[in-house]
C-alpha cells in the first residue's frame, strides 16, 4: 500500500504543481488583458477627440469653401462691370474726339480762294 501511497502523492504533487502553473498562466493573461483594455479606452478617447476636431474642421472648411465661392462670383461680376465700364469709356472718348475735331473745323476761319 506503500507505493499506491507514494504514487497518490506524487499525482497529487504533480496536479498542484499544474494548478498553479495554470494559475500562473491566468494571473499572466489578466495582466495582458487588463493592459489591453487600458490601451482600448486611450485609443477610444483618442477617437472621440479627433472625431470632434476632425466635425469642427469640416466645418470651418464646408464656411470657408462657400465664402471664397461667394468671393469668386464677386470677383467675376466685378470684373464683368469693370470691363464694361472700359468699353463704354472707349466709346465715349471716341465720340468726344470726333465731336472735338468737328467743332475744330466748324471754328476754323474760312480760307477764301483767289
Amino acid at each position: 500500500m506503500t507505493q499506491q501511497g507514494a504514487a497518490l502523492q506524487a499525482y497529487n504533487n504533480e496536479l498542484v504543481k499544474c494548478i498553479e502553473e495554470l494559475c500562473s498562466k491566468r494571473e499572466e493573461l489578466n495582466r495582458q488583458i487588463h493592459q489591453e483594455e487600458d490601451e482600448k479606452e486611450r485609443l477610444e478617447h483618442d477617437i472621440r477627440v479627433l472625431s470632434e476636431k476632425l466635425s469642427r474642421v469640416n466645418e470651418s472648411l464646408a464656411r470657408r469653401l462657400s465664402a471664397r465661392t461667394t468671393l469668386d462670383r464677386t470677383i467675376a461680376e466685378t470684373e464683368a462691370a469693370y470691363a464694361k465700364i472700359l468699353e463704354s469709356s472707349q466709346s465715349l472718348l471716341s465720340v468726344l474726339k470726333q465731336e472735338a475735331g468737328n467743332l475744330g473745323k466748324a471754328t476754323e476761319p474760312q480760307r477764301r480762294d483767289h
